[in-house]
């Protein structure tokens, strides 16, 4: 089945295309490469995985609940308008927004650890469209387009002819976006599958933001303060644009709701304050390490009221995110063992079980 037949609602066109204004440069000569980039290099390649062996796919969903969230992760939990729903009507409202939140899913760069790591990062991100793809059209059987909102900031990042700008945006900005979504599956969700897929993909994403963080910080510094005062500006805009912009619009008219009431509820949801929290303290310590906390950027996180988040600890959430992806291993080994003994001894018995009357038979006869 084509993947636009898993869309919620037609799309005009399954094309997207960009136009791009980067140069290719090819080079012979390279000098020495920064230490912690070689290292996260190195760490990428040790870290790749394979999505076939690594999950369980095996594992069904629940056609009512498919990630088994809690219903208040639904952005209109104590609405009106979520209690007038019927059960059904819930169970699908689960479904599309469960789906609508999984679809929100190698530039340019002048140093050769940088181009090495970017390198594994092009592998990584093969891999989350596979199982994404997997788990939203083979487990979910649904999937939604692109969001216009998070569109318009792709477009914003992918035609700037600056490398340094596309990797502002794609790698702190929109992979902050991501890991701030992601984990709010990985850590609500009672299903196994859909969480283990969430917890892999952040361990990627959370070395992918440390990429564009090691690049930037030694950049940026470089830069007189009109380019620095652009590239905070652009940061500003971005996250008032996180903010306020994901709302779910197409979920609400797909299913028949009223779009403005249920967008206007999910704005001052409870729901959308914790994905903000998730958001902004994963992407203004980024901010503020890389080097762009002039006033201009200061003065617009305060008045976001998300200046404090700059104090969070980004080297314990990555640890975090990693330590989170290998208790999944644990648990994943510990049932393919559990299982493999069990396998193990049914046919132990059922081999003892199939000698022991011809045995008992033979003693009978030779007795």
């Amino acid at each position: 089945m084509a993947t636009a037949d898993r869309y919620a609602k037609p799309i005009s066109d399954v094309e997207w295309p960009i136009s791009e204004a980067f140069n290719t440069t090819f080079r012979w000569e390279y000098q020495d490469g920064r230490d912690s980039l070689l290292k996260l290099y190195e760490k990428g390649k040790e870290k790749q995985w394979n999505a076939n062996t690594r999950i369980d796919w095996s594992q069904d969903l629940d056609p009512e609940n498919p990630e088994q969230l809690p219903d208040e992760s639904i952005p209109l939990f104590g609405s009106d308008v979520f209690d007038a729903l019927t059960r059904e009507e819930k169970a699908t409202l689960r479904r599309h927004f469960q789906s609508w939140q999984l679809s929100k899913i190698v530039q340019t760069v002048p140093d050769i650890d940088s181009k090495f790591y970017a390198a594994t990062q092009v592998i990584d991100e093969a891999r989350h469209v596979e199982v994404y793809s997997r788990l939203l059209h083979d487990k979910f059987e649904l999937a939604y387009p692109i969001t216009p909102t998070l569109q318009r900031l792709l477009d914003n990042v992918l035609t700037d002819s600056r490398w340094d700008m596309t990797y502002l945006g794609m790698q702190v900005l929109i992979e902050g976006l991501a890991l701030a979504a992601f984990a709010q599956i990985r850590d609500q969700s009672q299903n196994p599958l859909a969480a283990a897929v969430n917890a892999y993909v952040m361990q990627d994403e959370a070395r992918h933001v440390a990429f564009g963080r090691f690049a930037l910080r030694d950049y940026y510094p470089t830069l007189t303060q009109a380019e620095r005062d652009e590239r905070e500006e652009f940061a500003v805009e971005a996250c008032y644009l996180m903010r306020d912009r994901f709302q779910a619009e197409e979920v609400w008219e797909t299913l028949g709701l009223p779009v403005d009431r249920c967008a206007a509820y999910m704005l001052e949801s409870g729901f959308m304050q914790r994905y903000r929290s998730a958001l902004f303290s994963r992407i203004v310590p980024i901010i503020k390490d890389i080097g762009l906390w002039g006033p201009k950027i200061r003065k617009g996180y305060e008045q976001m009221g998300i200046l404090g988040f700059a104090e969070t600890d980004v080297q314990a959430m990555a640890a975090e995110d990693e330590r989170v992806a290998e208790e999944f291993d644990k648990r994943h080994d510990e049932i393919v063992r559990v299982a493999a003994a069990t396998s193990a001894d049914s046919t132990g018995a059922a081999s003892g079980a199939a000698a022991g009357p011809a045995n008992g038979g033979a003693g009978r006869v030779s007795a």
